[in-house]
């Protein structure tokens, strides 16, 4: 692959980044042809020593994407990066995807049992004062004072482990972007 093949199929492989990205982009890779001459190798061998211009795109598309999410946190940005980094390796597929989903699908159990501690306590506290004007419901063997003080304490438990898990959702979300830009350090090499 000559160096005017090699300049086109990174260009059309950066398709999609902010113009000034690829212009910086194409520069060096232009400087690195320019330094190769002028060491006495050919076009060819610059640019097998150079790499797949279609890895080298996708690499930088990858890497911007994961930017995009550590800049702009959302859940469709975090997701981009996760699938853009799949894109370049099937070991992310395969050994990380599990894990991954796994980990995702506790934080989500987490949530609903704060959700459902909260929900369980408001019933206990109102179920508690509204009791006496319903002459026919069950009681449950509690005195007053001690049902009302299990439903503030169960809201508590559910607010406190709602507080944990928007910080471990935090956390989880920091800990993918770094593993991403690793993997992409890792690819790169």
């Amino acid at each position: 692959m000559n160096r005017t093949e090699y300049i086109n199929t990174l260009r059309n492989g950066l398709m999609g980044l902010p113009e000034n990205e690829i212009m910086d982009i194409l520069y060096d890779y232009e400087e690195h042809f320019e330094i190769g001459l002028s060491k006495g190798k050919s076009e060819e061998e610059i640019a097998r020593e150079l790499g797949d211009p279609r890895n080298i795109a996708k690499s930088y598309k990858v890497s911007s994407t994961i930017s995009e999410a550590k800049n702009n946190p959302s859940p469709k940005n975090l997701i981009k990066a996760i699938l853009a980094a799949m894109a370049l390796g099937i070991f992310n597929l395969i050994i990380v995807l599990g894990p991954f989903l796994l980990v995702i699908g506790l934080l989500f159990g987490l949530y609903a049992v704060s959700i459902s501690f909260i929900v369980a306590g408001i019933g206990s506290f109102f179920g508690t004062i509204v009791a006496p004007f319903f002459p026919y419901t069950i009681s449950i063997g509690f005195y007053p004072i001690t049902a009302i003080s299990f439903g503030i304490g169960l809201i508590a438990l559910g607010l406190l482990m709602g507080i944990g898990c928007f910080y471990l959702t935090k956390l989880l979300y920091q800990g993918i972007i770094k593993y991403l830009r690793w993997n992409i350090d890792i690819i790169n090499k």
